[in-house]
């Protein structure tokens, strides 16, 4: 079958280094492939998280004790910033990207799901890169996305992709923990195999993300029923999403 479109999904974890620093030479790569991918006809919708990690570099720790208003200023202060390494990185590559900023309810049944179709698909037609992430500055708690995994989820589904990739700090789904000597990647996943045994619980800081691997596999499995193929795998291998494309058996597949 001919890809067409992709959506990838970046991970906080893979754009940022132990001490929370965005890390450029990762953007770049995934910039990179993009322009690569771009060459061969296929437009790749990124969803890319960082921004209340971008936004806690530049503000360092705050007064404000509210968690989930520390949040949205973290994140409106770090999404220009974030947009900023992206303009310029795909400057370099003679492209052009554009900022989709979304809450859950823009994909309820209606005006405002057409309306953000009609953005993406005029968007796509021009060759230019949709960057998307949670509207967190006025996303209210109860109508947040539980992470930007659902978030990808739900645009890939919108707009109809060929391929989901989700890019985390880990090369796929083990059978334990990825550093025991006895876990085994899985290379292919099917709907109604019983995976959820291997999941760790995700210890996460604030500003690292909200989704570990038991909200990946669920996001994963869930789109691959909606005949999606989605794939879990590493964001900081070269080259990862181009050989993914490629059909080379790298992180974990799922499918329907």
């Amino acid at each position: 079958m001919d890809i067409k479109r992709i959506v990838v999904k970046v991970g906080t974890n893979v754009l940022t280094n132990r001490d929370n620093r965005i890390l450029g030479p990762v953007l770049r790569e995934l910039v990179r492939q993009i322009a690569e991918l771009y060459e061969r006809d296929i437009m790749v919708i990124t969803v890319s998280s960082g921004s209340a990690i971008a936004g806690k570099e530049v503000l360092g720790n705050t007064n404000i004790t509210d968690k989930s208003i520390r949040r949205q200023v973290y994140s409106a202060v770090g999404q220009p910033r974030m947009m900023r390494h992206y303009y310029s990185l795909f400057h370099d590559y003679g492209m052009r990207c554009a900022q989709v900023l979304a809450t859950k309810r823009d994909f309820d049944i209606g005006k405002h799901r057409e309306n953000m179709i009609n953005c993406y698909e005029g968007l796509l037609s021009e060759g230019v890169i949709p960057i998307a992430n949670e509207d967190d500055a006025v996303s209210l708690t109860m109508s947040m996305f539980s992470d930007n995994d659902e978030l990808a989820s739900l645009v890939a589904e919108l707009l109809d992709a060929d391929r989901l990739i989700i890019l985390s700090d880990t090369d796929g789904l083990y059978t334990g923990h990825p550093d025991d000597e006895d876990s085994v990647k899985l290379n292919t996943v099917k709907g109604d195999q019983n995976v959820e045994k291997y999941v760790q619980a995700s210890e996460k800081q604030e500003g690292e993300g909200r989704g570990g691997m038991a909200s990946k596999l669920k996001i994963a499995k869930g789109t691959a029923k909606k005949n999606i193929p989605t794939y879990i795998a590493n964001g900081k291998r070269k080259n990862v999403i181009v050989d993914i494309i490629d059909n080379k058996p790298i992180g974990t597949k799922f499918i329907n």
